[in-house]
């Protein structure tokens, strides 16, 4: 197979650069950083691959989850939670919230707690209107076998818009919950310690704050982890590190910048840029992404399947597989391929919205063509199975 530029644009692959911290603390000296532009592989059939589709007739699906008992949960952005059963959609919702379904905004990330069936809690992360505007929090439901009934708010208050809501939701292997959220179309939010938009969050489970996290007895909001995001949607644990990755969406016609989606490793405490510096400036105010893709893509949900990362991409409409080295304590990504694709914005299955791996170790991907940005295919939305030898 050939291999390809990224559009018109090269694909710049960067190590990792030491973090820095919110509330004016000294940056650390970054290390030696070494750059290298690399091409991808467009794959509109990728080899030894199958394809089928286990769920269709869903409505703007935003997240998947497995429960251990063989049930899933998808959420639908105008506020359903659907059932599935033996890979049947069940007709009645699972569970129905109030949510603001405008733009990008309405029901998004589903997460189960780490130890459930014992504590038998289904979170989800939403918008609503409060006080006439946009916000976005964090619920709890309880899982009542054919129905969630809503328990509790996780937390509210973060900053929500028509756009740029963040909203993807994962327990890490600490047990912790971490919360990606946006802007909101205000890039100056991101930069702000007292503000909970362009942030990655880090929350107890019945949300109250771990005094681990890095900004507990220092200036700024307790509950965030890693700043200076524009829209995260994407959270993945490195299977043999536990390092946590995140996606993100760069700007779009903003200051005349198009694209650079990025993939970050995040690092307690650190910023990531937005919105002083986009793509690798090599800055040390800054952490530089691990990849970023200076002509867009851009990536939503993404996980580990089989030590390679695969990502969801909505405008360029394919499965990106980002194979990874990791050598004394930095990352590099050796090798790019675009899945179901024939070039830059030509994906067979139209836009994609998450990645999960399910109990039966296939790849499920989440379709997202009757977004309002999309072309629906037949049978959309839909959940695809991906398995392979």
């Amino acid at each position: 197979m050939r291999r390809r530029a990224v559009g018109l644009a090269p694909l710049l692959v960067a190590g990792l650069l030491a973090w820095t911290r919110l509330a004016g603390a000294p940056a650390a000296d970054p290390p030696a950083r070494e750059a290298t532009v690399i091409g991808e592989r467009f794959l509109p059939t990728p080899p030894g691959v199958r394809v089928e589709t286990w769920v269709s007739g869903l409505e703007v699906p935003w997240s998947l989850v497995f429960l251990p008992d063989g049930r899933a949960l998808v959420s639908e952005r105008r506020g359903r939670i659907r059932l599935i059963v033996d890979g049947q959609l069940r007709p009645e919702p699972w569970a129905m919230l109030e949510v603001r379904h405008r733009g990008e905004g309405g029901l998004m990330g589903l997460a189960l707690h780490p130890r459930y069936p014992q504590e038998p809690y289904v979170y989800a992360m939403m918008t609503v209107t409060a006080g006439g505007a946009a916000q976005n929090r964090v619920v709890r439901l309880r899982d009542r076998s054919e129905r969630g009934e809503l328990d509790r708010v996780i937390i509210d208050g973060i900053p929500g818009s028509d756009v740029h809501n963040g909203g993807r939701i994962a327990f890490g292997p600490d047990g912790m919950l971490y919360v990606t959220t946006g802007d909101g179309s205000q890039g100056a939010r991101a930069q702000d310690p007292g503000s909970l938009a362009g942030k990655v969050l880090r929350l107890e489970p019945d949300g109250s704050i771990p005094p681990d996290n890095p900004l507990v007895g220092r200036r700024g909001r307790p509950e965030v982890y890693t700043y200076g995001h524009r829209n995260p949607q994407g959270l993945a644990w490195h299977p043999r590190t536990g390092d946590l990755l995140a996606s993100e969406h760069g700007p779009t016609g903003e200051r005349g910048w198009r694209g650079h989606d990025e993939i970050n490793v995040l690092l307690p405490g650190a910023n990531y840029g937005w919105p002083e510096v986009i793509g690798a400036p090599g800055d040390a105010r800054f952490v530089d992404p691990l990849v970023y893709w200076a002509a867009g893509l851009p990536p939503a949900g993404m996980t580990f399947w089989s030590d390679d990362l695969f990502v969801a991409s909505l405008r360029a409409g394919a499965l990106v597989r980002l194979t990874l080295r990791h050598d004394d304590g930095r990352y590099a990504v050796t090798s790019i391929e675009r899945w179901w694709a024939s070039g830059p914005m030509e994906g067979t299955y139209g836009r994609l919205r998450d990645a999960v791996v399910g109990p039966d170790g296939a790849l499920y991907v989440l379709t997202s063509n009757r977004d309002g940005r999309g072309r629906p295919r037949p049978g959309d939305d839909r959940i695809l199975r991906i398995t392979r030898p």
